[in-house]
């Protein structure tokens, strides 16, 4: 069964947005697992515009689960990772101007910058996650670099225009979780994803991991944090659970 990671960064901006101590995403990621979520993530950015190191340093000692940091590719974040020491860290390309993540990373083009951040990572004992668009040059480059995990970058397929492009866009996705799949890198997939758009996504049997923040956190403003994260595992188990019915069919 697929697991649920939910990102409370959108929480620490509404923080932030007043310069006070609350909302607090500690507190928001204590709820997430109350409810379910086998993961937390937070993006530690250069400019602090969310998280902050406090919080990352809390986090660390509260949550129970998969404690996942997000972060750009440089020797200030590779330092914090290796104090903090979260399970995982997934690496981001950072843009200042950006709202928020624009792209995958580009991994094929900086192959060796690349491959000493992973293994400064390793060296700290942590996991590696690589945020890549669905291509297979990027997905080869991800395992050359002997990151454990790719997340595949959603974006594209959640605001395609039409729905020619949504299909090739799944259709890429599809192929990339099975190639990524094939070469032992686990795979994760994130970046625009709801309650409506995710659906054809959790049929794909080699993504093992959802990477879920903005749509839990604004669902969250209606009905609670515990019920926004409640009805997302509910949809996966409930696709899980038919893709199962369905599969011993499938060999007849």
């Amino acid at each position: 069964m697929a697991r649920l990671s939910v990102n409370v960064d959108h929480v620490a901006t509404l923080r932030q947005a007043r310069g006070i101590d609350e909302p607090d995403p500690v507190w928001a990621a204590v709820l997430a697992e109350k409810a379910g979520a086998d993961g937390i993530i937070v993006h530690l950015r250069e400019d602090r515009r969310h998280i902050q190191d406090r919080d990352l340093w809390v986090l660390k000692q509260v949550v129970k689960g998969q404690l996942n940091m997000e972060m750009a590719a440089t020797e200030e974040m590779v330092g914090i990772a290796g104090e903090v020491r979260p399970d995982i860290c997934t690496l981001v390309p950072e843009k200042r101007q950006e709202l928020t993540t624009e792209g995958g990373l580009e991994v094929a083009g900086n192959l060796e910058k690349m491959r000493a951040v992973v293994g400064s990572l390793h060296e700290a004992g942590i996991a590696v996650s690589l945020f890549i668009d669905p291509t297979s040059e990027q997905i080869k480059a991800a395992h050359q670099c002997e990151a454990e995990v790719v997340e595949l970058h959603t974006g594209a397929y959640c605001n395609a225009p039409d729905e020619p492009t949504r299909q090739k866009l799944l259709s890429a996705l599809e192929d990339s979780a099975r190639l990524a799949a094939r070469l032992g890198l686990k795979v994760a997939a994130g970046h625009g994803l709801n309650l409506r758009n995710i659906h054809p996504l959790l049929a794909f049997p080699d993504i093992e991991e959802y990477s879920i923040g903005h749509s839990i956190i604004a669902r969250a403003v209606f009905v609670g944090l515990e019920q926004a994260v409640g009805e997302m595992l509910a949809l996966a188990r409930s696709a899980a659970s038919h893709a199962a019915a369905e599969a011993p069919q499938r060999r007849l």
